[in-house]
């Protein structure tokens, strides 16, 4: 499977295979020589020393801005949002891997987050069913306590989040809730793409989001976008 990943992302003119490792010892090991650089690293989560999630963790660590994705045999929403928490922006069930897995980096480097129609099913309704035992949990919280949450929103709650963001990453989140492509805003914020990459990182981290659509609804949600932007 390594073999045929390495192969796929080897003939696409657009990708250069940087390493192709089987465990997380010789993995971190290429990762800590700082003559080794990666934008995108591709896992499993079964290795034979331990999780692909340990890499992920080592590598997002010593660069921010390199995107995971993860293609495993591991198709439950715990191993799904293990990955995701520890910084998968994409997540692929071996039983639907794409004939040319080149063309799904290159896809998540334009900013989709692929993910298996099966899993994504799966995590959907973990959702749901947390957020209606949340919505059921919290219910008696907000009915007795109706004034205050009226005096935080007469208070004008919005300026103290829009602190949250600096400016530039407030101008690329508006960017990106136009719909631009990182290749666009970097050309019209007049950065480099690399930039872009680790300001939404940042942007992602912030608000504790995995996509560009999640992004978008937090700070709209959060009084970060306005109808304008």
């Amino acid at each position: 499977m390594r073999e045929f990943f390495a192969g796929s992302v080897a003939r696409c003119v657009e990708l250069q295979l940087a390493a192709s490792v089987g465990t997380v010892t010789d993995a971190k090991a290429w990762l800590d020589d700082h003559a080794n650089t990666v934008d995108v690293l591709l896992t499993d989560l079964g290795l034979p020393d331990g999780s692909g999630l340990e890499v992920i963790r080592h590598a997002t660590r010593l660069n921010p801005a390199c995107e995971a994705l993860v293609i495993s045999m591991f198709g439950d929403e715990d191993n799904v949002l293990a990955s995701i928490e520890a910084g998968a922006l994409g997540y692929i069930h071996k039983d639907s891997t794409p004939d040319d897995i080149a063309q799904t980096i290159l896809d998540m480097r334009a900013g989709a987050s692929p993910i298996s129609p099966m899993i994504a099913r799966r995590v959907l309704s973990k959702y749901q069913s947390d957020r209606r035992r949340n919505n059921r949990a919290l219910a008696p919280v907000v009915q007795a306590y109706p004034a205050i949450k009226n005096e935080a929103n007469a208070g004008g709650d919005t300026m103290p989040q829009r602190d949250l963001l600096s400016p530039r990453e407030q101008e690329v989140l508006a960017l990106i809730a136009r719909g631009f492509s990182y290749t666009e805003i970097a050309r019209l914020a007049d950065l480099s793409v690399h930039t872009v990459q680790t300001h939404i990182k940042n942007l992602y981290g912030k608000l504790s989001v995995h996509s560009k659509s999640e992004a978008v609804f937090e700070a709209t949600r959060m009084g970060l976008l306005s109808r304008h932007d």
